[in-house]
């Protein structure tokens, strides 16, 4: 923490912090949104947003309860044994290294839709399973090559794509038929497609990963931490309901039904919306956020899991290491990538089903054992009580039911 000349230390800006946490948890997931929403359609969808929203603001809260009675920076992976155990350890462990090969997975099958779309926009062809390769092999070669180059490549990435995502939004909102965003979709019928949609939602507010970092970076300040999470959230869930509004309002719900054959994938849902815009400008716009987005979200993910594995395995970061560690890392998610290309939608859920562990299950746990072990404590308590945490702990194991029965087929599902 910096000092001043006074010796007063100068508090880190919220800004900076709600930017993590909306940088963490928006990406190309966001691209999976309205097409499970497509069956329950806009006013649910922005209700079940606001749902997940608020539990997922609620878990974050929790772990950062449990992680201001440890040391600054220490790691999830840390928290979870010192609180919970070895066994509960191993258990979050394995949740989230599933998690990030899973995520890593979807964004081969994302990126590979959308430079095949980039490749059609441009008059040539590639097959997708082609495309996903070529994505693959040319961003993990900066991860192997080295953080720094990740970080650099990112933060152009980031600015290319607010740029695009302002002016692409902004002139897709012009092109808005509100009649298609208010069907009559207060219908009962419309209620139930809810259910199948519910992991997606937990997936899209994934930032409870970075609350060490951020404890660590405020020097435990818990009021700066906490106004970061919902700033950063609140961001998070108004750009996803801009999204939605701008999709859904432009795309009818029967045409949903198309790009849910060919496997929600982003390449089809960007295709969609670029038929119903007259504008070269703008579909060159909205094909390069895309690109971006998906480019961007696979480096954080696949650069966590490369150090994840790296310190698993005790690889060393000399170049043999880091390419061994390289190859552990890129290969799975890309052959699957090669051999199942339109799986966005599917990986999509299934990191919703670990995801559940990780960000809700395990926060809620561990809040509940340090109010044991620190009972005189006076640090921050989340708000509710004991109430709140069982809530969350079963709203994740909610979410993992609610996965399961969509794979098998026991929830109705659009299309």
């Amino acid at each position: 923490m910096p000092i001043s000349e006074k010796g007063i230390q100068k508090k880190q800006s919220i800004i900076g912090g709600a930017m993590i946490v909306a940088g963490t948890a928006v990406g190309a997931g966001m691209f999976s949104l309205p097409v499970v929403g497509s069956g329950m359609w806009f006013s649910y969808s922005v209700l079940m947003l606001i749902g997940v929203w608020l539990f997922m603001v609620l878990g974050g809260l929790l772990l950062l309860e449990a992680n201001l009675h440890y040391e600054a920076g220490v790691s999830f992976d840390s928290l979870a044994k010192n609180i919970l155990g070895k066994f509960w350890r191993v258990v979050n462990g394995i949740s989230i290294a599933f998690l990030m090969y899973v995520l890593t997975y979807a964004y081969v099958s994302g990126g590979g839709s959308i430079v095949d779309l980039s490749f059609q926009e441009a008059g040539l062809h590639l097959p997708a399973e082609w495309s996903g390769l070529l994505f693959s092999v040319v961003l993990a070669s900066f991860v192997i090559v080295g953080t720094k180059q990740v970080s650099r490549i990112s933060t152009i990435m980031l600015g290319g794509m607010i740029l695009c995502f302002f002016f692409a939004t902004s002139n897709l909102l012009w092109e808005i038929d509100p009649v298609n965003l208010w069907l009559p979709n207060t219908d009962s019928h419309y209620a139930p497609y809810m259910l199948a949609a519910l992991p997606i939602g937990l997936a899209s507010f994934g930032y409870q990963g970075v609350i060490p970092s951020l404890v660590k970076h405020y020097d435990k300040s818990a009021s700066q931490v906490i106004k970061a999470i919902l700033v950063g959230t609140l961001l998070a869930l108004i750009i996803y309901i801009s999204w939605l509004v701008v999709t859904m309002g432009n795309i009818q719900r029967n045409d949903f039904i198309n790009i849910i054959n060919m496997g929600g994938n982003m390449g089809a849902m960007v295709g969609a919306l670029t038929d119903v815009v007259d504008s070269n400008l703008l579909s060159k716009l909205l094909t390069l956020f895309a690109n971006l987005a998906v480019a961007s979200s696979f480096l954080g993910v696949s650069l966590g899991l490369f150090d994840y594995l790296a310190d698993l395995f005790g690889f060393d970061n000399s170049w043999g290491g880091r390419i061994k560690t390289g190859l552990i890392t890129f290969v799975p998610p890309t052959v699957l990538g090669v051999f199942y290309p339109n799986g966005f939608i599917l990986a999509i859920g299934f990191a919703a089903l670990a995801g559940a562990i990780s960000v809700a299950i395990t926060p809620a746990l561990m809040a509940l054992k340090v109010r044991k072990l620190f009972p005189n404590s006076v640090t921050f308590k989340t708000p509710g009580g004991a109430t709140v945490a069982w809530l969350v702990l079963i709203y994740g194991v909610v979410i993992m039911v609610c996965h399961i029965l969509k794979m098998l087929g026991l929830l109705p599902v659009y299309g």
